[in-house]
């Protein structure tokens, strides 16, 4: 029928299908609906939204303050309706804007984009989001001014952050629901991260599992450290090679938890400090390998590898961004120093 679309319909999370559906709204979102099965018949509208589409009770709330936030058969429904076998429920997201972050047209290295998400890959020296001191030349201000030239109302909401020195993969989700979706996934550790680092020295163990506690330090609350007190932390390691028989290595990593610095801080914790870690490493106190620490520019991290299920599809989705120019430097660097790479 003219001026009729498809839209996503999850008729179970592991089982997503497409339908035929109304036109979204002017200023919202594309509808996201779920078609009742026979079990269902007589439910509460909001518990089969959270049963089968995983909405929290947070979305739920700010989406019933909506004209059209919850629908069923097209028509204007409340989260304490009950629902029919073969009733098509929606949630309808009003479409937003980042009001309080300035567009600016920034290089934005774009690994993935839908309707739902964008994946960029950030360089070391720029903040994820405006912080106080760094309200442009963000990544935020990059991907707003790229929204804006595409003609879409969205809101940036980063799924996690890196550190501002730290190069890489960084999620992005572009409405509520998929952001709260992705949000479960980072916090529950569905989100695979992988890392690359360039040390000082090689670990004891060529590979294993780093279990320490972190916490700020007292002293310095900006700073992290290893404490028996501190939250339960946990990194995965392995030495893909070591340079000049042990006085540097690179190593890659897979985090269990989310610290703040834990990668450098655990790195630090077995002996083998990030080379150009201004903050951890030898460089902190002027030390460390001169050529090296040039070379690097910054502390040698990258957030390499990143998986994840897309929620609107369900798909598994595997990504990898390559070293940037000053690690594969750095890489150099440190053979040409040692005179030979070991193997």
């Amino acid at each position: 029928m003219r001026g009729e679309r498809t839209y996503f319909v999850a008729t179970a999370r592991t089982d997503p299908r497409y339908v035929q559906g109304s036109v979204p709204p002017h200023g919202y979102y594309e509808p996201i609906a779920v078609i009742a099965g026979e079990s269902e018949h007589g439910w509460r509208l909001s518990k089969l939204l959270e049963r089968r589409l995983g909405v929290s009770r947070k979305l739920l709330s700010r989406l019933k303050l909506t004209e059209k936030g919850l629908t069923i058969n097209g028509a204007r429904a409340y989260s304490g309706d009950p629902v029919a076998t073969g009733d098509v429920c929606e949630i309808r997201m009003e479409q937003e804007r980042s009001e309080d972050i300035l567009p600016q047209p920034l290089p934005l290295e774009i690994v993935f984009e839908d309707d739902w998400l964008l994946l960029a890959s950030k360089p070391a020296g720029m903040v994820v989001h405006p912080t106080h001191g760094h309200y442009t030349g963000t990544l935020a201000n990059a991907a707003v001014h790229h929204w804006q030239q595409r003609g879409e109302n969205v809101r940036f909401r980063p799924v996690h952050r890196l550190d501002e020195d730290t190069s890489g993969l960084v999620l992005i989700a572009k409405n509520p629901y998929v952001h709260q979706q992705l949000s479960e996934q980072h916090g529950d550790g569905r989100i695979r991260k992988g890392y690359v680092a360039f040390a000082y020295g090689s670990p004891a163990i060529a590979s294993g599992r780093i279990d320490a506690p972190i916490d700020r330090d007292p002293s310095a609350p900006h700073v992290r450290i290893v404490t028996p007190a501190g939250y339960a932390s946990a990194t995965r390691y392995e030495t893909e090679r070591t340079y000049g028989g042990g006085r540097a290595s690179k190593l890659r990593l897979r985090l269990e938890t989310g610290r703040t610095h834990q990668i450098r801080v655990h790195a630090g914790w077995i002996g083998c400090p990030l080379i150009g870690d201004r903050m951890y490493g030898p460089a902190a106190a002027g030390g460390g390998e001169a050529a090296w620490e040039l070379a690097a520019g910054r502390q040698a991290l990258h957030a390499a590898e990143l998986s994840f299920h897309h929620p609107m599809t369900g798909r598994e989705l595997s990504f990898a961004a390559p070293l940037p120019p000053e690690l594969r430097a750095l890489e150099q660097a440190l053979v040409q120093a040692t005179g030979w790479m070991d193997e």
